[in-house]
């Protein structure tokens, strides 16, 4: 049984970001290794690929594909940059809340916990399914984004991007409609549901009965395993450590709203004169709205 990690490896950025972001979908063999290094990161520098092997009763080959698959070129470019992470650790920056800390140190503290849940995100976004998401919306008949809570915010403000860019999409908060509009969608349609924990009852089975009926499903949320993950064709997923005053997840939503951000930058790109045109157009329109 391994061992309680010497090491907070959510106290450090990068590699150990990465891995704990691709966990759920390694092998068995892939997360003995990553539990190794994940409990004894600072012994790891000192090993060879074949005494990690040795120590994870796995093969050299295992070791190489977990490296890969978190992707680096290899076993040691992943030794590198973890050294790199364990002399530069972000404790500070996630550090809580704290009665005595004076505004000046509050303000610090909230603007460095956004900031690294920028850095930590952009480690464990997946380029591959980033770009299917793209690829899906952009390619969209219907768009319909779910998100209630603290992610009905979100949710608009993704319908508010995807209409600049002339698409036809729509945002909804409620429960019932949610339901209502998943079961008009089909195939050629996407649902992006957007969640922080990933267990929004209604979010969750609206992505389901959206897929049940042919839709590209999609799901922005923090946690890789949870319900609405198991719906989703595509995961985007967020990094971002909570404190105390953050249980709302507000470093998660600054994550999900920059993810929006590159989503709606991606799909625009795919038709840049036209894209161009359509946001011209929506700019004109609000135009006699402002003094």
């Amino acid at each position: 049984m391994v061992k309680e990690a010497r090491v907070d490896p959510e106290n450090v950025p990068g590699s150990f970001v990465r891995l704990q972001g691709a966990y759920s979908g390694l092998r068995a063999a892939e997360q003995r290794v990553a539990d190794f290094i994940l409990a004894h990161p600072d012994e790891l520098i000192y090993l060879t690929v074949t005494e990690l092997a040795e120590r994870t009763n796995t093969s050299e080959s295992t070791v190489v594909r977990l490296c890969q698959k978190i992707g680096y070129k290899g076993y040691q470019e992943f030794k590198i940059v973890l050294a790199r992470d364990l002399v530069e650790p972000t404790t500070a920056i996630y550090a809580a809340i704290e009665p005595e800390d004076d505004l000046p140190t509050v303000k610090s503290k909230v603007f460095q916990a956004n900031a690294q849940a920028l850095r930590d995100t952009i480690e464990v976004l997946d380029d591959g399914e980033l770009q299917r998401a793209v690829t899906a919306l952009a390619t969209a008949r219907r768009v319909d984004i779910y998100g209630v809570g603290g992610s009905a915010p979100l949710a608009l403000d993704a319908y508010h991007k995807f209409l600049k860019l002339g698409m036809q999409a729509v945002a909804l908060s409620d429960g019932d409609m949610m339901a209502m509009s998943s079961a008009l969608l089909s195939s050629g349609d996407v649902a992006l549901g957007i969640s922080h924990t990933g267990a929004s009852r209604d979010v969750t089975d609206a992505l389901n009965r959206a897929k049940d009926n042919g839709a590209t499903t999609i799901a922005i949320t923090h946690r890789s395993t949870s319900p609405i993950t198991k719906v989703a064709d595509i995961v985007l997923v967020t990094a971002a450590k909570q404190t105390a005053f953050r249980s709302d997840a507000s470093s998660s939503r600054i994550a999900q709203l920059t993810i929006i951000d590159t989503l709606y930058v991606g799909v625009g790109h795919t038709n840049h004169a036209r894209s161009l045109k359509m946001i011209e157009r929506t700019r004109e329109a609000t135009a006699s709205k402002r003094y």
